[in-house]
C-alpha cells in the first residue's frame, strides 16, 4: 500500500565531517510530530540515493517520516565523493540527524544497502530504536557484491 504524495513539511541539511553535509526531507503533520512517532527511511545504494515516493510507505496521520540522503548520494553534497564514506560514517550520520531533529527514540527502514545500515545502526544503538523494518535485504556479502 502507498500512501497519498505529500510535500515536505520542512526539509534542511546538517554538516558531517569535514566535507559532507547532508540533505533531508520531513513529511506529516505538525500534530503527528509532537507524538515523536518518527520513522526513517534509510535508502539503498551506496550513493543511489532516496525518491520521491519513499515517504508514501508510511501513514502521514501516524508517522513523523524522515527521509534523508546518505553521503555521495546525489542530494548530498558532495556528490559521489567516497572520501570519509564508510559504513561506521553513516550510521553516525543517521545518529547526528536524530540528535539534530531531537528525536529520542525512532523506527529504523532500510531498503538493500538501507537495510545493512539499519542493522548496523541497530547493533550500535539500540536504545534508540523502536523497531526495524527490513526489505531487499543487503549483508555485504562477497556473493551480494558480486
Amino acid at each position: 500500500m502507498q500512501y497519498s504524495e505529500q510535500k515536505p513539511r520542512a526539509d534542511g541539511a546538517i554538516q558531517v565531517g569535514p566535507i559532507h553535509t547532508l540533505t533531508y526531507r520531513l513529511y506529516g503533520s505538525a500534530d503527528v510530530w509532537e507524538r515523536n512517532n518518527s520513522v526513517v527511511y534509510l535508502h539503498g545504494g551506496p550513493g543511489a540515493g532516496s525518491a520521491p515516493y519513499f515517504h508514501r510507505f508510511f501513514d502521514p496521520a501516524f508517522f513523523n517520516v524522515i527521509v534523508h540522503e546518505q553521503r555521495g548520494a546525489p542530494e548530498a553534497k558532495p556528490w559521489g565523493i567516497i572520501e570519509d564514506n564508510s559504513p561506521d560514517e553513516l550510521i553516525e550520520d543517521c545518529e547526528a540527524l536524530r540528535r539534530h531533529l531531537g528525536i529520542e527514540k525512532w523506527h529504523v527502514f532500510g531498503g538493500s544497502w538501507g537495510s545493512t545500515l539499519a542493522l548496523l545502526y541497530a547493533e550500535k544503538y539500540p536504545t534508540r530504536v523502536c523497531s526495524l523494518t527490513l526489505r531487499g535485504v543487503f549483508l555485504m556479502r562477497d556473493e551480494e557484491i558480486e
